[in-house]
């Protein structure tokens, strides 16, 4: 089938180039002339395992291409996917600006009955919104549809995530519309979840902001098991084996970040107030995880005099491993911090130090200094305190005896439970992390 990709993001891209290498012959949207050469050249954009290898097949097949050239893309496409961000506006709600000015392009330039299908994560009620503002604005005498069908890839695993989802949910109100979306998955070989659109969009809320209750649960209880003595590894382990709970999502830690759970429980907050309902507990998840991001910091804090002028090794910048994207990422809240506290942070990311560089540039802010380095070891030097802030692979296989041999003062605030408490006491290590 021929589809149309709006968004060359971790949704829009990932998907695009997964729909070619089933079979579809598929045109990806993008605003960015550089960006598209890019890709052009088989080079992603973003850092995603496996994504340049199928984008490299699927670009010598010919089934792949890009192109700023919106108006031809849309033409003449059978199916047209939407995968823009939906950025979150100060007040929590989405902002849909993104969504509204791709619905004018397919509308002005479409010329033959399309699919128009949703991937973006917007509020209940969106894609009803979508298909009247696309009616209002049509060109031609053509039929166009709106479907849901969000998405559910993990930042890291994206393209397994979507070649072998666990379901696909897809939301209709046409039978023309179910079918058609049915005919572009079939090669995917994965059940199908069909329900309407109202539906479809609250399962990407529910589902999302469900994980982020999980792990706002876990770390309250982390916190609270530091308070009686309790350990939260063996808590977590215990309770894994209840197949009602199951053992993903209970491990402990400095709160979530990414582009999804920050900004999916704020926004199914919004729209519940908005209906004049209150979610007590999205509400509770959204304050935990606020002040889980700098538990560590005001641990660390309570134990220095001062950070002014201290070195400060920064292990990780990414939200998690596998990633370059540092949106809500834990790292960030706590180097703001620290750097008006007047500390001279040297960070180490293998994959985030470009994205943080926009963020926190070299050289002097605040009071502090921020430095970016190669390696673990080279941030431990002569460091007087490390924050660890990402379970990267690298950072996790650094020895206890490490830190004892690298750094000035042995003092280390693990946010990710990577080490042994044990095995860190007995190196001479002075150590903390999350519920233990």
């Amino acid at each position: 089938m021929k589809i149309a990709v709006a968004g060359t993001g971790y949704v829009g891209l990932v998907a695009g180039v997964c729909f070619a290498e089933v079979g579809h012959e598929v045109t990806c949207v993008d605003i960015d002339e550089k960006k598209v050469k890019l890709m052009e050249s088989g080079v992603s954009p973003i850092y995603e395992e496996g994504l340049e290898e199928l984008m490299k097949k699927n670009n010598a097949t010919g089934r792949l291409h890009y192109t700023t050239d919106y108006a031809s893309a849309y033409k003449n496409a059978e199916a047209i996917f939407i995968g823009v961000g939906t950025p979150e506006m100060p007040d929590g709600s989405a902002n849909l600006s993104f969504i509204a000015t791709v619905c004018r392009q397919i509308a002005e330039n479409v010329e033959h009955d399309t699919l128009v299908v949703v991937k973006s994560t917007v509020p209940v009620g969106t894609n009803d919104k979508v298909e009247q503002f696309i009616k209002d604005f049509l060109v031609k005498d053509v039929k166009v549809e709106v479907a849901s069908n969000p998405e559910f890839l993990a930042q890291g695993t994206a393209v397994h995530d979507t070649l072998h989802a666990a379901r696909i949910i897809i939301g209709t109100e046409s039978k023309e519309a179910e079918a058609k979306l049915m005919e572009i998955y079939e090669p995917f070989h994965l059940p199908i979840v069909s329900v309407k659109r109202r539906s479809a969009e609250m399962i990407k809320y529910a589902c999302n902001d469900f994980l982020a209750l999980k792990i706002s649960y876990m770390n309250d209880i982390a916190n609270l098991c530091e308070l009686v003595g309790a350990d939260i590894e063996d808590v977590a382990r215990g309770m894994s084996y209840d197949a009602r709970i199951g053992e993903r999502f209970l491990n402990a830690g400095i709160g979530f970040g990414g582009s999804c759970f920050p900004k999916d429980t704020k926004a199914l907050k919004f729209l519940a107030r908005q209906n004049g309902y209150e979610l007590k507990t999205v509400e509770a998840c959204v304050d935990v995880n606020t002040r889980q991001k700098l538990r560590l910091f005001e641990k660390a804090k309570d134990r220095m005099i001062t950070f002014n002028g201290l070195k400060v090794a920064v292990l990780g910048l990414t939200f998690k491993a596998g990633t370059d994207d540092l949106r809500e990422a834990p790292s960030s809240v706590n180097i703001k911090a620290l750097l008006e506290q007047g500390a001279d942070i040297y960070a180490y990311d293998p994959a985030g130090i470009p994205r943080s560089k926009q963020q926190f540039p070299e050289g002097a802010i605040d009071r502090g200094t921020m430095h970016y380095v190669g390696s673990p070891e080279e941030a431990l030097k002569e460091a007087n305190i490390c924050f660890v802030f990402t379970e990267w692979g690298e950072i996790r296989q650094i020895a206890p005896a490490k830190f004892k041999e690298l750094m000035r003062t042995p003092l280390v605030y693990d946010g990710r439970n990577l080490y042994s408490p044990a095995e860190m006491s007995e190196a001479g290590v002075e150590y903390y992390s999350i519920g233990r």
